[in-house]
């Protein structure tokens, strides 16, 4: 099977892996610099990674083709990131990562009580 028709649950893995790399890689990566400086070069290299996946794997659309919708709530959902990394990369830079990490993947809870106060809808994995 291709890497890319892998499951969800192999994704789900991968990416809790890479999120408690990330905690300690970040914790380290600010020790000597300002937090928001720190998440804009995280940022830069997010940026950079991703256009070459993208380009080498055919994956770029016509950006006139993207709906209004999809590009609003796209623009939400980048919003919510910067703010997360924002006040993840300061609580690391002014605490504990093995405090600050747990609280920050807390998110899933977060999540089940947003979608069935904000859509009205029950929540189902």
């Amino acid at each position: 099977m291709p890497l890319g028709q892998a499951p969800w649950q192999f994704w789900a893995v991968l990416s809790a892996l890479f999120a408690a790399l990330t905690a300690i890689f970040a914790k380290i990566g600010v020790e000597n610099v300002n937090s928001d400086l720190a998440t804009l070069i995280r940022t830069l290299v997010v940026i950079c990674v991703l256009a070459l996946i993208v380009s080498v794997t055919g994956q770029f659309q016509d950006p006139y083709k993207i709906s209004g919708r999809t590009y609003l709530f796209l623009l939400l959902s980048g919003l919510g990131t910067g703010a997360s990394w924002l006040c993840y990369f300061r609580a690391l830079k002014l605490g504990n990562a093995a405090q600050a990490a747990p609280i920050d993947k807390s998110a899933s809870s977060l999540l089940r009580y947003l979608v069935s106060c904000c859509l009205a809808k029950s929540f189902r994995w």
